[in-house]
């Protein structure tokens, strides 16, 4: 499923990634999704993919990873004092959950 971390840490002392967590990670930054970090923008990939396994559809998806994405955006941008608009949000959510459903699951 590429969501699992492998338990060897890569050259740059950080954890190794399967193909599957490059390729979701290289579509949000393609979406122009910058999260606060890796391990936070993977963990809402992972569970964008156990909400599908689980049988919800695309609706419940999104509401289930909507407040993790909300936070992971606020955390992003902390240091500017302006939280990202209602529209930013949205978008943001649609491309985790794209990005997870074509990259990740």
């Amino acid at each position: 499923d590429g969501v699992g971390v492998t338990s060897s840490a890569s050259q740059s002392g950080g954890v190794a990634l399967t193909p599957a967590q490059h390729g979701y990670l290289d579509a949000l930054a393609a979406a122009g999704i910058q999260p606060a970090s890796e391990l936070r923008a993977l963990s809402i990939g992972s569970y964008v993919c156990q909400a599908h396994a689980a049988g919800h559809n695309d609706r419940a998806v999104r509401d289930y990873v909507a407040p993790m994405v909300r936070s992971d955006l606020a955390d992003a941008h902390a240091s500017t004092p302006q939280f990202p608009t209602v529209i930013q949000a949205d978008a943001a959510i649609t491309e985790y959950v794209r990005a997870a459903t074509d990259k990740l699951c």
